[in-house]
């Protein structure tokens, strides 16, 4: 039988490198080490995908479908039923740092190739990747690269690429954004297949050397004929990319930290977190991979428990996949989109360049009765597969002492393993001993232990605790 200490250690990894995992399937990753879990989860190709020819069988409508809310469940359905966590975790990361959004693109289908561009990339080394996301027709069309000429420049992309996806405020000039933005002209979409009367088709990237200022540009002091590429090679290698790199990772997987705008004058919290990455990415030549495998393995990442407000995807997907109530090709999953919107996270239409807000300002006020509402209605579902297995578990585990004290304990430790405050266990306990000890004798008592079991899960799931990964 796994420690327990082994077990929650894995449901933490669970909850940052995916969106956490029912309890057997954590004892069962357990029980093959956390070392090789960190691996595997590195190695998505070990598993297999979501089968695309299946999921179009099941859902005809998603495929190319024009509706953003189509799409938004298309991805609600990969997150939860996906056998490879952190390719889709990977994926939501990249969307929030090279947030695009279809509130401008307006092509649902080419917002969902993005994604699955990230899946393929996003393991990958971080040159590459920037490539990628340079030839997006959605990113192109979102920064305006399509508008960007010989001779006639448009610096958005330029700007946004050092700002926001590699360098940082302060670490470059505006004579490097126009450089830039030159060495990206030509880099554009070819001809669209008219909008009506059939819908959206797929964009192409489409590089065009006539448009090309093929002339000598001076860029982070490099001097030469660049293209988009060699712009790429310089800002791969540069110092500060490993270290914006390596604050969005900690943020992202490890702890909340301030926004982004702030980094140029706000140190990060733990500088020698971030000097561990920053060493990660120039020794492997910023291998995301490589960069992750460190992080996962490190102890500052073991000892940031409950150190991150969940996301709105996060709180929702993860709550599903504990209870079992969207496994596999069910109706229901445009609602789990809509609600992702309704808490703040409108999935492929971030609200600007700069992603959405994270950490405290996912649970302010507006949303919080929302997110709360959501989580307790699930877990207070005891016709969910999912929730029946946490009782029996819960009953099994106290079955020789059923007192208050018990319960509560073996409620958050089928849950989670969970944590929460002394404020939060005293409520717990409060609740617990209202019902009192649980008999086990009739059939009657064992539908109200169920119940009541169940109502001590509904006030785990309302708690503040359980808004934190």
């Amino acid at each position: 039988m796994p420690h327990q200490e082994d077990i929650a250690l894995m449901a933490h990894l669970m909850r940052r490198a995916g969106f956490g995992d029912p309890r057997e399937e954590l004892e069962e990753r357990t029980s093959k080490g956390y070392e090789a879990v960190v691996e595997d989860l590195l190695h998505p190709e070990r598993h297999p995908a979501i089968d695309d020819e299946l999921l179009y069988r099941f859902f005809p409508g998603y495929e190319g479908a024009g509706a953003p809310p189509i799409n938004q469940a298309e991805w609600v359905f990969r997150m939860i039923n996906t056998k490879r966590p952190l390719e889709e975790k990977m994926a939501l990361f990249w969307h929030q740092l090279f947030a695009t959004s279809n509130s401008k693109v307006d092509n649902p289908p080419e917002m969902t190739r993005q994604i699955a561009m990230f899946r393929e990339y996003g393991l990958g080394t971080y040159r590459d990747l920037l490539v990628e996301v340079a030839k997006s027709p959605a990113m192109i069309f979102w920064l305006d690269n399509h508008g960007n000429h010989d001779g006639a420049i448009n610096e958005n992309w330029g700007r946004e690429l050092l700002e926001l996806f590699s360098l940082g405020a302060g670490n470059y000039s505006e004579d490097d954004i126009r450089e830039a933005a030159r060495a990206f002209t030509g880099w554009t979409i070819g001809p669209k297949i008219p909008r009506n009367p059939l819908g959206r088709f797929y964009w192409e990237f489409e590089y065009k050397p006539e448009d090309h200022d093929d002339r000598e540009k001076t860029f982070l002091g490099y001097t030469g004929n660049f293209n988009g590429e060699d712009i790429v090679d310089i800002i791969a290698d540069h110092p500060a990319t490993a270290r914006f790199l390596a604050r969005h990772l900690y943020r992202f997987f490890v702890a909340d930290e301030p926004h982004v705008a702030s980094w140029s004058i706000t140190p990060p919290i733990d500088p020698e977190a971030i000097e561990l990455l920053v060493d990660a990415y120039n020794e492997s030549h910023g291998d995301i991979r490589s960069i992750l495998r460190v992080l996962f393995n490190s102890e500052f990442f073991k000892k940031s428990r409950f150190a991150r407000v969940k996301s709105p995807a996060e709180l929702i997907v993860g709550a599903v996949r504990v209870a079992g109530n969207y496994n596999g090709f069910k109706p229901g999953l445009n609602n789990l989109a809509l609600e992702c919107n309704w808490q703040g996270q409108e999935l492929l239409n971030p609200p600007s360049v700069e992603g959405w807000h994270t950490g405290s300002e996912w649970i302010d006020p507006g949303v919080l009765m929302r997110r709360v509402n959501f989580a307790a209605g699930i877990f207070g579902d005891i016709s969910l597969p999912g929730v029946q297995a946490i009782i029996k578990r819960v009953l099994v585990n106290v079955h020789r002492d059923p007192s208050p004290q018990a319960i509560v304990a073996a409620c958050l430790d089928a849950m989670g393993p969970l944590e929460v405050s002394e404020t939060t266990h005293a409520e717990l306990m409060v609740h617990a001993e209202k019902c009192g000890d649980l008999a086990f004798s009739t059939g009657e008592e064992l539908r109200v232990i169920f119940r009541n079991v169940s109502k001590i899960l509904t006030l785990i799931a309302a708690s503040r605790d359980y808004q934190f990964a």
